[in-house]
């Protein structure tokens, strides 16, 4: 395999987790005695422009169906995330009603529905047709196809270039990503911003947030492969924002390459902060195996220990995270009866690989767990705050990454 970007061939393996089944792939329960599909979910790091990679098997179609089940909107941490972003970048580029906002899988609807409220033209691109209706219910206008050159070509000519290009966690989902970005490239008007937030691998080698590579995710991004990538297609980071979403993120803004806005010192330092913490040294990318080991050993430990005991452990959230670290520990439902989740859309169903049930919260309060295990830690404290009750009965909180953590309400 080539890197996806510069077209090197991969040699250095920074993650090896096996055999997996997509992480979004849910369940039916006529689908549980068929023949499920897995892929190899194999990482490397390419030693030229540094950008992390899934090895090449799984195809966009296979992986955002259009039952594609996941609603940003279940969130509310990532609700007041949105909220705040659209207050920040209204006022920076001061935006209105001549504006044109185009966000790159706008999924439900969360982010633009704040563009729609403040009577600033927006468009939605998302090509899951579940979560573009859900957007459109909202008054968001929705392409429902997948982006990239061609279909920024043809909105140019429709007259719909854009001010500002919003693209949330989507860089990690893109098959081609320099289609993608040259797309980006094309759909930006003169003087116009493109903001895109990835989750910085920095911070996922530093806290060992192994569960957060899964097929879905196609690459895995520093400021320095963003760069490289804007570079080669005629486009410039002028600024960057350190963020705490999904353990540790980045907001990277960018505009054309001859586009007179300076660079602001936190890109520099961003860079700096990336060589210094070996993220140009494949020794680095190297030692990531055993961080991920040590977690999921510890959780099937932690697991077959309350077993043992007569305690009942249940889990919360069928995120995609939750599938990665349970198929690759190998949890089964005598571990882990059911997990928990919030989104209608995934209630009824059964997780990929584990066929752990699917089930709504209401639950917790009928089976009264000892344990609750949330497997999305990114919102352990929103989720926490949610179910408090469970220290009616003693209950306590457990969270495996980056390390097995028992919390009691003590503590929340």
């Amino acid at each position: 395999m080539n890197c996806r970007h510069c077209h090197t061939p991969l040699e250095h393996v920074f993650l090896d987790l096996g055999f997996a089944p997509p992480s979004n792939a849910y369940l039916g329960q006529e689908d549980l005695d068929k023949p499920e599909l897995h892929f190899p979910l194999k990482v490397y790091v390419c030693d030229h422009c540094w950008l992390v990679q899934t090895i090449d098997y799984a195809q966009a179609d296979e992986l955002f169906r259009p039952d594609y089940a996941y609603f940003s909107s279940t969130s509310s941490t990532w609700l007041k995330h949105a909220e705040a972003f659209t207050d920040m970048i209204c006022d920076r580029l001061s935006l209105g009603h001549e504006s044109m906002v185009v966000e790159v899988a706008s999924n439900d609807g969360y982010l633009l529905k704040n563009f729609v409220a403040r009577n600033i033209p927006c468009l939605g691109i998302e090509p899951a047709s579940a979560t573009a209706r859900a957007a459109e219910a909202l008054g968001v206008p929705v392409v429902k196809e997948f982006f990239g050159e061609q279909l920024a070509g043809d909105l140019v000519a429709q007259g719909r270039s854009a001010d500002l290009i919003v693209a949330n966690n989507v860089y990690a989902h893109v098959p081609d990503i320099n289609d993608f970005t040259l797309g980006m490239k094309t759909l930006l008007k003169p003087g116009g911003t493109i903001t895109v937030e990835i989750q910085h691998v920095q911070r996922l080698m530093e806290r060992a947030q192994f569960d957060t590579i899964y097929h879905e995710h196609f690459s895995y991004h520093s400021l320095s492969s963003i760069t490289n990538i804007f570079q080669r297609h005629g486009l410039r980071v002028f600024d960057v924002q350190e963020l705490t979403t999904h353990g540790g993120s980045l907001r990277v803004y960018g505009c054309h390459e001859h586009d007179p806005r300076q660079a602001e010192p936190a890109v520099q330092k961003v860079m700096d902060g990336e060589r210094q913490g070996g993220l140009h040294d494949v020794k680095t990318y190297r030692d990531f195996q055993a961080k991920a080991d040590r977690i999921k050993d510890d959780l099937l430990l932690f697991l077959i220990e309350q077993k043992r005991l007569g305690k009942r452990v249940v889990g919360y959230g069928a995120a995609a995270k939750g599938n990665t670290l349970l198929n690759y520990a190998g949890v089964r439902p005598d571990l882990l009866p059911f997990v928990c989740d919030a989104a209608p859309s995934k209630q009824g169903k059964f997780l990929p690989g584990s066929h752990l049930p699917i089930v709504a919260p209401a639950a917790i309060r009928e089976s009264r767990p000892d344990i609750l295990l949330i497997l999305p830690w990114n919102i352990a404290g929103e989720i926490m705050k949610q179910h408090t009750y469970i220290g009616e009965w003693g209950g306590r909180f457990a969270v495996a990454v980056p390390t097995l953590d028992i919390i009691g309400l003590e503590r929340d």
